[in-house]
């Protein structure tokens, strides 16, 4: 099945062309959501006199809905289809990113960015399902890496733009920027996008066989080892995200703007994997790109641990170290999702939706973890990054190899 297909009930199929830039726009919904909202949180903290606590929940809140939202709206879409709970869960988004915008205290904007949370998980599933819908799993592979390479650039702007746009106009400005976006995505799916489902499931949402088909997903070995290297590859580049600033601009002595162009290197070097992943995917197939993608990883992850323990003061070495590990992502994250799904044409968006699920819980959790171990030194992110490359190398090495490649799907 090609994307060149027609769609449901006659509508018009999209050009390879506009799947991947739909693909971009719906997976590069998540930088736009934390990434560009991370610069104002010393001005929103300041100007709502809320505690560091609370500044955090904001951001531990979002992460929770999205992953609790997505077990919901994978199902709902295999009842209704992919663009309708698109078109809804970009209107919620969009509603709760303007009232986020003018949330008069803290409790409110961390309720809002809950239901932002709950709209970004029917961006992130639907797109994952469509992939499902429009190409069988190694094609999908090559068509997910193109809209990952697409991520990759939102990833690399959003920080500057929330910097830029925080310090000229304060938080709320940076916040309206998230709201214009989730309204761009929206007008962009309503005319562009047509429905990808070939077939609706009339009983995705009973509960029995809800039960059934996440016991069916979960109880597939291919979903089981392309869904936890995607979760353990994430949780790394979690820990990069959510730690790196401290140790930055702390112990390495990097001015804020030098920061920022710490991290938009490592989302060039994480585009490079992207494309070398596309290049590598029609000669070495899933499961041996993703063998090479694990070097890459545990070779980051190491140095970054030698670093670590020795107390490495020195930026150059610490930003080779990162490069390596968002090489390796790069390669890891568009295999493992299209993976994940392959073995699932008629349940693509629930065996989306518990992958995504998955990935959200282990970084809700490592996000608390950071919470209580993390001093701001190279050492402990060393800890956590090391230990989320060897998770993952395992899994690329092992599982993926074992299981990877049966992508035929089973009865349930």
């Amino acid at each position: 099945m090609s994307g060149s297909d027609p769609g449901k009930g006659g509508m018009p199929a999209m050009s390879p062309a506009v799947v991947v830039v739909a693909l971009a726009l719906l997976m590069g919904i998540q930088p736009i959501t934390t990434d560009l909202y991370l610069p104002a949180l010393p001005l929103l903290a300041r100007d709502l006199h809320a505690p560091m606590a609370g500044v955090q929940l904001t951001m531990s809140v979002l992460l929770l809905a999205f992953g609790f939202g997505q077990l919901t709206m994978g199902p709902v879409s295999d009842r209704f289809g992919r663009r309708p709970v698109l078109l809804g869960g970009l209107g919620l988004y969009t509603l709760a990113s303007v009232l986020a915008t003018l949330a008069p205290d803290i409790t409110v904007l961390i309720a809002m960015r809950a239901v932002q949370g709950v709209g970004m998980a029917a961006s992130v599933v639907c797109a994952r399902a469509m992939v499902r819908d429009l190409y069988e799993p190694h094609q999908g592979a090559h068509v997910m890496s193109r809209g990952l390479s697409g991520l990759g650039v939102i990833a690399m702007l959003a920080p500057t733009v929330g910097g830029l746009v925080a310090g000229w106009a304060g938080w709320r400005a940076a916040l309206g920027v998230v709201s214009a976006s989730g309204a761009a995505m929206g007008l962009f799916i309503a005319l562009k996008v047509p429905e990808t489902a070939r077939s609706l499931n009339p009983h995705a949402l009973a509960l029995g066989p809800l039960l059934a088909n996440f016991r069916t997903v979960l109880g597939n070995a291919t979903f089981r080892a392309w869904a936890t290297l995607v979760t353990f590859t994430y949780a790394g580049l979690f820990v990069l995200l959510a730690g790196s600033s401290f140790v930055y601009t702390g112990p390495l002595g990097v001015p804020p703007w030098g920061y920022g162009l710490a991290m938009a290197s490592a989302s060039v070097s994480y585009l490079v994997g992207t494309f070398l992943c596309r290049r590598w995917l029609p000669r070495l197939g899933l499961a041996g790109t993703v063998r090479i993608g694990g070097a890459f990883t545990l070779a980051g992850g190491s140095l970054m641990l030698v670093l670590g323990l020795a107390d490495v003061r020195h930026v150059a070495p610490v930003l080779l170290a990162h490069w390596l590990y968002s090489f390796g992502h790069g390669i890891h994250q568009p295999c493992g999702q299209s993976g994940a799904v392959g073995p699932f044409p008629r349940m693509a968006g629930t065996a989306s939706a518990l992958a995504g699920f998955m990935l959200s819980l282990t970084a809700f959790g490592v996000g608390l973890w950071m919470g209580q171990a993390m001093d701001g030194s190279l050492k402990m992110l060393s800890i956590g990054v090391f230990t989320a490359a060897v998770a993952t190398t395992a899994v690329a090495w092992t599982l993926v190899q074992r299981d990877g490649e049966h992508l035929a799907p089973r009865p349930a």
